[in-house]
Order: C-alpha cells, then sequence, then structure tokens
C-alpha cells in the first residue's frame, strides 16, 4: 500500500532508518520488485545500466554479513570527528552513534538486506572513472530507498562491510574481479510512517557561487 506521499514529501522525509526498522514483519519479494523497478528509471551514464542487486534474505548469510560489518563497525568506532562548539552535527552525534549500534546488533534480525553492485573493480579509480562508475549506480540506489518510502518502508545507507568486500563477495558467489559492491542496505517496513525533515547545517555555510 502506497502512503499517497508528494514528491517534495518523499524527498524531505527519507530518513535512514534503523531502530523503527520492523524486524518482525516479514517483507514481500513483489514489493522489493516494485521499488526496484521504479529505481531502474534511475538515470545511469552513457545509458550503461551496468547495475546489479543483490537481495539477500536466509538468515546464516545475513548473519555472516553482519559479521563482517561488526568487526570493521568496532575499529570505526575508535576515531570521532571533533565538531566545534554548536554544531548541530555535534548535537547528534550521540543519536546517531546509538542508532548505528542498533542496527549493527540486529543485521541478522533484518527481513532483507540489499547490496547494489556496478560492474567493474573501482579500487585505483581516478576522479573522472570513480564519478563516473558511481553516477550510474547510486542514483537508482537512492531511488530505490524514495520508492520504498512511500511503500511504507526504510532504509539505510551503510558501507562497513565494504573493508571486507572480498569476503563479502565470497559469501555471495560475486565475481570480485569483476564487479564492486556499492554499500549494504537494511530492508524492512518501518514501525510508524511519520518522518520529519532533518536538521542539517545552514545554507549560508555550504553554498557558493562562481567561487569558494
Amino acid at each position: 500500500m502506497k502512503l499517497g506521499l508528494t514528491a517534495d514529501e518523499v524527498l524531505t522525509t527519507t530518513r535512514s532508518v534503523r531502530k523503527r526498522l520492523d524486524l518482525e514483519r516479514p517483507v514481500e519479494r513483489s514489493v522489493i520488485l516494485e521499488a526496484l523497478e521504479i529505481a531502474l528509471q534511475a538515470p545511469t551514464g552513457s545509458n550503461s545500466q551496468g547495475w546489479h542487486w543483490m537481495f539477500v534474505e536466509d538468515h546464516d548469510t545475513k548473519k555472516a554479513l553482519g559479521d563482517l560489518y561488526r568487526k570493521n563497525f568496532e575499529d570505526y568506532k575508535k576515531y570521532s570527528r571533533v565538531y566545534p562548539e554548536g554544531d548541530l552535527r555535534a548535537e547528534q552525534r550521540d543519536r546517531v552513534r546509538s542508532s548505528a549500534d542498533y542496527l549493527s546488533d540486529n543485521w541478522e534480525r533484518v527481513p532483507v538486506l540489499m547490496i547494489p553492485i556496478i560492474e567493474g573493480r573501482l579500487d585505483n579509480a581516478g576522479v573522472f572513472q570513480g564519478a563516473s562508475a558511481w553516477g550510474s549506480l547510486l542514483p537508482a540506489v537512492w531511488s530505490f530507498m524514495l520508492a520504498l518510502r512511500e511503500r511504507g518502508l526504510g532504509s539505510a545507507w551503510t558501507t562497513l562491510h565494504l573493508p571486507s568486500e572480498r569476503e563479502a563477495a565470497d559469501l555471495l558467489g560475486i565475481p570480485f574481479d569483476r564487479y564492486t559492491q556499492g554499500g549494504l542496505f537494511p530492508v524492512a517496513y518501518t514501525i510508524g510512517t511519520e518522518f520529519k525533515q532533518a536538521k542539517r547545517l545552514p545554507m549560508d555555510d555550504i553554498v557558493h557561487w562562481d567561487r569558494w
């Protein structure tokens, strides 16, 4: 069932959902494929469509991916970016960390995990090649998240399994020498469907006209 949100509402209320993922409610494949059908209409560089989409439902496989994520997450948590006093990101840090901890602890309970995949290896890609390749995948991933939101589902963009990308490729049978993974995304219905706009940095701090 669709929520009937306007385009602006979908764009401004699609959040990274972690604690509000419904870990008990199954997600139908038909809903996932419907959202993906929309995502595949996203623009892609030179119409390459060099994308693939891995969906994981098996509990043991989800746990194995979660273990890879957790291993890297523990290292990541040792480093904390320092923000100046009054910066809203400093105010939100504890809440964001608590949310990330929750997802890290519950990967195997998420109904479906999604890994977007792009053709080619990008390990040593320069700016041009990297921007071109990711520009052919990431718009479709975002469109997928937007389509989920309209259908009462949520997700979160995570990348911490990628330091162990080769192990994940071996686990899932992805030809590592020919394809690059773009992230690990939980897919679940949300607990409630009301989401607010996020607090962001003032535009005066981030907008530049003609020169820096």
